[in-house]
């Protein structure tokens, strides 16, 4: 805190600069606008900010050091210093064979995690030869129908020499069972398996509709998972309580933090409420954000998440263990900031997201190819994604200290706003009945609507530049070399599944089907039996059906 007399004389001086050297140039040049406003929140920006901006920000109850609370400055001590980020691609080619080829090409390259994306089918819990599957087998990222795709995916990849994020969340326990399964072939002791899995259901409520089952039914998946993860695989993250989606959606910032931290007290609450203790599972929480381009604004914006939640695991929940509050963090750069027109302008706004990622200090990062929004990324694209990555990691010098904007009067003064702001949203969720309810009754998707026509609206006007799209155009036709999966790989894929169908013990399936449906009438673990369900290469359809059947589909209201 300063001096009230330094302040008053910091006010004065501000006052002085202003008539005397400030207004002048006003007068003569004026500004390039009459405001500026943060990229999002519409906040204004100050022409200057000065130590009466953080008047009464106390160090250590505010910044404090890393590695302690209130973990503003970071969840380890020594951050980026003792080891870097773990730099995931995403990465999902159609098949199995493809996505197998791209996670060695990323391993080569210098990728430290691998990171999964699933087809639409998979996500929805279809097999590739289900009729909703039909048209879109391949086309968002990975098919997987049983066992065996997983097994060609990760053929001569050591499960205990990697880590693996998988972009699954109706039916992760599937994936996760998947997964755990491979890692039982290959002989790896189930402690030693490292990874994440996203099963974020309240997200897909929210911003993308990749929902299966009710929400109540869907709670209960996830905090099976908790405790069977606990148990089995404490090294592996049970969910990545997703903003980026929410972002990606629309959403300010300030929005993004407080319905990602209002997701992850559900899913406490949830767990809970099921008779796990919170410092069992909460050190596996993990969480996932986004990355825009305004750099001090999404560098505030992990800095508030962080110190929020901190505050809520001690304060709301009474959570003692210190890795119950370190809030850990994947982010990925903005998918929704790319732009199809100048695609090589989206090798800059992925660099300047990568910055504020890293300055904001993540644990995790997924740098988007120049050409994903057009498609796929290609192998090139990609190479230069994770160059990106690691040109900041050993030449930009944004690695070598621990949290470098700390102490700026603006990133202190809008990290304090963004806190405040998330504070109010959750309370007027918590008005509202919590998350759950309030996501049911739509509320807040029409929040995050509101703000994405508005949006939209200042872009149509002109009032916010988009490069090359609304302003520094260029006449010319994108020639973009696209990666594509075309009707006769889909005719593959239901092949091969057609295949692994014929060759499985059909008995042994019915068996494990049994026991899956059996567990879901009652209230046992619904884990185990979706683990020996896929050693049986029933299919992620047939697991998913056997659920549908007991829990019913989601129909949100009008």
């Amino acid at each position: 805190m300063f001096d009230p007399d330094e302040l008053e004389e910091i006010r004065e001086a501000k006052d002085e600069w202003e008539e005397e050297t400030l207004a002048p140039t006003l007068d003569r040049f004026g500004e390039r606008r009459e405001e500026f406003r943060t990229d999002t929140e519409g906040q204004e920006v100050k022409r200057l900010y000065t130590p009466d901006d953080v008047a009464g920000h106390d160090y250590r109850e505010d910044a404090g050091f890393p590695g302690e609370e209130p973990y503003t400055r970071g969840v380890y001590p020594t951050m980026h210093r003792g080891r870097l980020w773990t730099m995931r691609q995403y990465a999902g080619m159609g098949t199995a064979a493809e996505t197998n080829e791209r996670f060695e090409y990323l391993i080569e390259n210098g990728s430290s995690g691998l990171s999964m994306a699933f087809d639409l089918p998979t996500q929805k819990g279809y097999d590739s030869d289900a009729a909703m599957a039909a048209g879109e087998v391949g086309k968002a990222g990975v098919a997987i129908d049983t066992l065996r795709d997983m097994e060609v995916v990760f053929d001569e990849i050591p499960l205990d020499e990697v880590s693996t994020s998988m972009t699954i969340n109706a039916p992760a326990a599937v994936l996760l069972a998947m997964y755990i399964a491979i890692g039982d072939q290959q002989g790896v002791p189930r402690e030693e398996l490292r990874g994440t899995i996203q099963n974020d259901i309240l997200k897909e409520y929210i911003a993308r509709n990749l929902y299966i089952y009710p929400p109540e039914s869907s709670m209960r998946l996830i905090t099976d998972i908790f405790e069977f993860c606990g148990a089995e695989t404490p090294n592996f993250n049970t969910i990545s309580i997703s903003g980026y989606h929410i972002r990606e959606a629309g959403s300010t910032a300030a929005q993004e933090i407080a319905f990602t931290l209002g997701d992850g007290i559900e899913y406490v609450e949830a767990a809970l409420d099921a008779g796990l203790d919170v410092d069992e599972f909460a050190p596996q929480l993990s969480f996932f954000f986004n990355a825009h381009n305004n750099i001090f604004e999404e560098v505030a914006k992990f800095r508030a998440a962080r110190r929020m939640w901190g505050k809520i695991m001690e304060e709301r929940f009474g959570a003692e263990n210190p890795k119950s509050k370190q809030l850990k963090f994947h982010t990925q750069t903005g998918g929704s900031t790319l732009t199809a027109q100048q695609v090589e302008n989206n090798v800059v706004r992925v660099g300047y997201q990568a910055l504020a990622a890293v300055l904001g200090g993540t644990q995790s990062l997924h740098t988007n190819g120049k050409d994903e929004a057009l498609s796929l990324p290609t192998e090139k694209s990609v190479r230069t994604a994770l160059r990106t990555q690691q040109i900041l990691a050993h030449e930009s010098g944004a690695a070598d200290t621990i949290d470098p904007l700390a102490g700026s009067y603006y990133v202190e003064s809008l990290t304090d706003e963004l806190e405040e702001e998330a504070f109010e949203i959750l309370e007027d969720v918590g008005r509202r009945g919590g998350m759950l309810d309030a996501v049911k009754s739509q509320w807040v998707q029409r929040q995050i609507q509101d703000v994405a026509y508005e949006r939209q609206r200042e872009i149509e006007e002109g009032e916010r530049v988009i490069v090359g799209v609304n302003e520094y155009q260029v006449d010319e036709e994108p020639d973009p070399d696209v990666e594509e999966m075309d009707e006769e790989d889909e005719e593959r894929q239901k092949e091969r599944l057609a295949e692994v169908k014929e060759e499985r013990d059909e008995e042994a399936v019915e068996e494990a089907l049994a026991a899956l449906r059996d567990a879901a009438a009652g209230d046992a673990n619904l884990v185990p039996p979706i683990v020996d369900a896929v050693k049986t290469y029933a299919t992620v359809g047939e697991i998913s059906n056997t659920l549908r059947d007991e829990f019913g589909e989601y129909r949100p209201s009008a």
